[in-house]
C-alpha cells in the first residue's frame, strides 16, 4: 500500500523538525516536502503532491486561514488538517466550512495528531469529542426537509443510514457490499439533492435523520 504523503507547513523549523522526525516513525506516512509560508506551501504543492497538508494557522505575516482556503479552491483532491494552538472552539467551525478536514491543537499528543492524520487521510473529519457534538447539534432549517423530498434511492438513504452511525467511506464499502468509489458518489448524490454544502453537513443532517425517525441500526450494516 503507498504511503500517505504529508506537506507540513509551519514557520517554526524546530516543530517542523519534530513533526517530520515523529511521522518518519510510523510505516504509513511519508513527508514529502515542508514550507514555511504561504508561497514556499505553492511551490511545494505545485512540486511534491501531497495527500495530505498540516497547516499551522500562524505563518508570520501569512495567514494559515487563506492557504486553507487557497488549497481547498486549487487543490481539491489534497486533504488539510489544521494544526494549530488557537482555541478549537473559536476556529474549528468556521476552517471546516472554508475546506479543512479536520483540527488538532497543538497541546495534543502524537497518539491524537497521528490518529487525525489518518482519518483525514481516509476521507474522514477529524474534531475532538466536544466540536463534533457541537457540530452534530446546529443543523440549519433549511435542510431539515426529509430524504422523502430530496427524492432518495434505497441505495442512498442505506448510505444515508450508515453516515449517521459514523461509519467511514471505507467501513460503509464492506458494510454495504459496494466499492469505496461507488459510497463516494452515492454521497455526492444526497448532498445535492438535500442542498448541503460540505460532508460536515451530510454528517449533521443524518444524525438528525436518524434522530428524528429513531432508525434502528440497520440489519445489513451488521453482516
Amino acid at each position: 500500500m503507498p504511503k500517505v504523503r504529508i506537506l507540513l507547513v509551519d514557520d517554526h523549523p524546530l516543530l517542523r523538525e519534530g513533526l517530520h522526525e515523529l511521522l518518519s516513525t510510523e510505516m504509513d506516512f511519508l513527508v514529502c516536502g515542508e514550507a514555511d509560508s504561504i508561497a514556499t506551501a505553492v511551490q511545494a504543492l505545485e512540486t511534491t503532491q501531497p495527500d495530505v497538508i498540516v497547516i499551522d494557522l500562524t505563518l508570520g505575516s501569512d495567514d494559515g486561514v487563506e492557504l486553507v482556503k487557497l488549497v481547498a479552491s486549487r487543490w481539491p483532491a489534497v486533504r488539510i488538517l489544521v494544526l494549530s494552538m488557537h482555541e478549537e472552539g473559536l476556529y474549528a467551525e468556521r476552517l471546516l466550512q472554508l475546506g479543512a478536514h479536520g483540527y488538532l491543537m497543538k497541546q495534543e499528543s502524537a497518539t491524537a495528531l497521528l490518529a487525525a492524520l489518518r482519518k483525514v487521510a481516509h476521507r474522514e473529519i477529524y474534531v475532538s469529542p466536544s466540536i463534533s457534538r457541537r457540530l452534530l447539534g446546529k443543523v440549519a432549517l433549511h435542510r431539515e426537509q426529509s430524504p422523502a423530498k430530496g427524492g432518495l434511492t434505497d441505495r442512498e438513504h442505506q448510505v444515508l443510514r450508515a453516515v449517521a452511525q459514523g461509519l467511514g467511506t471505507q467501513e460503509m464499502s464492506v458494510a454495504l457490499g459496494m466499492s469505496a468509489k461507488t459510497v463516494d458518489s452515492h454521497r455526492r448524490n444526497i448532498r445535492e439533492k438535500l442542498g448541503l454544502s460540505s460532508a460536515t453537513d451530510l454528517v449533521r443532517y443524518a444524525v438528525r435523520w436518524a434522530n428524528d425517525n429513531a432508525l434502528p441500526d440497520s440489519p445489513d450494516l451488521k453482516e
